[in-house]
């Protein structure tokens, strides 16, 4: 690709790796770099070229200044740099939520029902794109189907544009500027990543779906997950054309 030559990822789990965004970049023979964060890595150096690909975990923006998370106040430091500097950026889901919050925004447990009780997002769901904007009009001609796995609604900054939402979160894609993109949902997943997050966060989809919750978000990976495979290549693909304007 003509303007990017690098992507930088900000890893912060061993499960929660950059997927289909990987194997794009890898496509196109683009140079990739995987920061640990959650490893104590030191983050990057950028320069013209790169783009920074900032992943999810289970860690959150209200997480900051704990003694468990000690880089994420670095994180959001150096993400806020770069939006200053107009440097290309993806977050996904975490990674949304540190891009609004380093913009001016916040986020806020997520809460469904009447009365309002917490409850995590979880599974693969429709989003549904507002109607006025144009760049992604023909991915969303089909219903998109995405994965959710969050418990956190992002309180979007007032310079945040909302491109797409879900029924249960209005805040699921936005845009700041021109050169950061924000997804709550996630598009990078594969069938195997999915089924270790089934196994190693079984707590959390147990508050999310109940005690059934590991086998439905089996049998929904198994409806979804390569059937929407294209449609979310297509849609990164998009979004690397979009950054590199």
């Amino acid at each position: 690709m003509k303007g990017i030559k690098r992507l930088l990822v900000l890893q912060h789990l061993e499960i929660e790796g950059p997927g289909l965004f990987q194997q794009f970049a890898e496509e196109r023979n683009l140079k990739i770099e995987i920061i640990r964060l959650d490893k104590n890595d030191n983050l990057p150096k950028t320069k013209e070229g790169d783009l920074i690909l900032i992943m999810g975990g289970p860690m959150g923006v209200k997480d900051i200044g704990s003694d468990k998370y000690s880089w994420l106040k670095l994180e959001r430091d150096f993400i806020r740099r770069e939006l200053e500097n107009n440097r290309p950026t993806i977050g996904v889901c975490l990674g949304a939520q540190l891009i609004a919050s380093a913009a001016g925004g916040d986020v806020e447990i997520l809460k469904y029902g009447y009365p309002p009780k917490e409850l995590p997002e979880i599974g693969w769901s429709q989003i549904f794109i507002d109607k006025s904007n144009s760049d992604f009009k023909a991915i969303f001609e089909d219903p998109l189907y995405v994965l959710h796995w969050h418990g956190d609604r992002i309180l979007l900054p007032n310079k945040a544009l909302l491109i797409a939402s879900s029924e249960r979160c209005k805040e699921q894609f936005f845009r700041i500027g021109d050169y950061a993109y924000g997804l709550q949902f996630h598009i990078e997943t594969t069938g195997a990543m999915i089924n270790k997050w089934i196994k190693e966060d079984k707590e959390f989809v147990f508050k999310g779906l109940g005690p059934n919750g590991q086998e439905i978000l089996r049998e929904e990976n198994e409806k979804y997950s390569d059937k929407t495979f294209l449609k979310r290549k297509l849609f990164i693909k998009k979004l690397f054309e979009l950054l590199e304007k």
